[in-house]
């Protein structure tokens, strides 16, 4: 019997000609004691879940900062009211600018798994934003922008604890990603 996953769709609305959208994933139930101060610090219009969220008191403490729109991740499966995907609408106006994937497990090392990349076409977005690794990266796969913010709960083995940003205006989208223990821009080593 297959098990039946629940997708949504979301839009988000740009506000004079940008909107500043801040990813995390994989709190664990424990986010990094700084994450709060970091991300309010950049004004988010909204916050990303990519799943592993672990008790729903941490998008609580999200929902402070900006919005937030959750998926559930392998550690949530009990989680009711969490959506497995989502599909979220960036607009201006009216007019859709670009589409994004948000679901928690996406791709294996550093490929997009073909399921997600057929759920990526079947819902006509551009950018699959993920989590599960722990691993920060934004690559290029099978014509989708994949974006992994990391994790901004316990560290996982020497992997940084970081959160990612995503940049939208009418010029196009771009992406980075905050160390969560500096405030500075991260880059791979």
């Amino acid at each position: 019997m297959a098990i039946k996953r629940q997708h949504v769709s979301r839009a988000l609305e740009l506000h004079d000609g940008s909107l500043r959208i801040v990813a995390v994933a994989d709190t664990h139930s424990r986010p990094h004691p700084d994450a709060a101060t970091r991300i309010s610090a950049l004004a988010p219009d909204a916050i990303l879940h990519a799943g592993d969220i672990g008790d729903l008191d941490v998008l609580d403490g999200l929902a402070r900062i900006a919005p937030v729109l959750a998926v559930r991740g392998n550690i949530d499966a009990g989680v009711a009211g969490v959506p497995d995907t989502m599909s979220i609408d960036l607009r201006e106006g009216g007019e859709s600018l670009a589409k994004l994937l948000l679901l928690h497990i996406a791709v294996y090392g550093p490929k997009l798994r073909a399921d997600a990349a057929k759920l990526a076409r079947a819902e006509d977005v551009g950018i699959v934003v993920c989590g599960h690794s722990h691993v920060p990266f934004a690559a290029r796969d099978r014509g989708l922008v994949v974006f992994n913010p990391g994790s901004i709960g316990p560290r996982r083995f020497s992997l940084p604890i970081v959160f990612g940003v995503i940049e939208v205006s009418r010029k196009g989208i771009s992406v980075r990603h905050i160390d969560c223990e500096t405030g500075d821009t991260w880059l791979p080593p």
